[in-house]
């Protein structure tokens, strides 16, 4: 019995980790203030009542349609990715004026342990408008549908991981259930334009 036990005991580290796979470990805790305020006041920007993430990404000696091609591979790699669905696909490939958009539907991990996986089915649109230079990312159109395997649940990012919906009364803390949306989102925004970042200048 106690060679189980012992044996049970080095298999459980393997379900605790609850990451998404493109996500960096976990900060250590002394970081754990400065890392919270990634998330709270202004870190989901609305912009004519939609939320819309962007950045101006420079990428100097390459042309546009250097930048272009870049983009679309990237895109491209991640629709084969293991968290997308099959509802993931590029929707503008426009050469010509260098545009290219991806209307991606991929899950967002908040907990996957032996008992329990808390997951959300996670949509939005990456835009990207590449010109000399530079590349103008967006992602936007974002919509959550929670639970979907029991009591599916759409949720819209304007009316739930917002200032007003994502954290506390007071705005020092995520709230309890949006917040952790709310978070993940941020977490994957900062993924893909940090990469789209380091493609373009190596």
């Amino acid at each position: 019995m106690k060679k189980i036990f012992f044996a049970i005991m080095l298999c459980m580290p393997m379900f605790s980790a609850a990451q998404n796979t493109w996500e960096m470990p976990e900060e250590p805790e002394e970081h754990e203030n400065s890392l919270y305020r990634r998330y709270l006041v202004g870190a989901v920007p609305v912009e004519n009542g939609k939320v819309v993430f962007k950045n101006t990404i420079e990428a100097p000696g390459k042309n546009a349609q250097e930048i272009y091609d870049i983009v679309k591979k990237y895109m491209q790699k991640m629709l084969k990715e293991k968290n997308q669905t099959e509802q993931s696909r590029i929707v503008i490939d426009d050469s010509v004026n260098h545009q290219i958009c991806g209307s991606f539907q991929e899950w967002l991990v908040f907990k996957n342990t032996a008992l329990v996986l808390d997951r959300t089915r996670f949509m939005y649109n990456l835009l990207v408008s590449c010109s000399d230079g530079k590349a103008d990312v967006q992602m936007t159109r974002i919509y959550y549908l929670y639970d979907e395997e029991r009591d599916p649940v759409t949720y819209k990012a304007e009316e739930w991981i917002t200032d007003e919906y994502g954290l506390k009364k007071k705005k020092d803390k995520l709230s309890r259930v949006s917040g952790k949306f709310r978070k993940k989102t941020i977490d994957r925004k900062d993924f893909l334009f940090n990469k789209i970042d380091f493609l373009l200048k190596n």
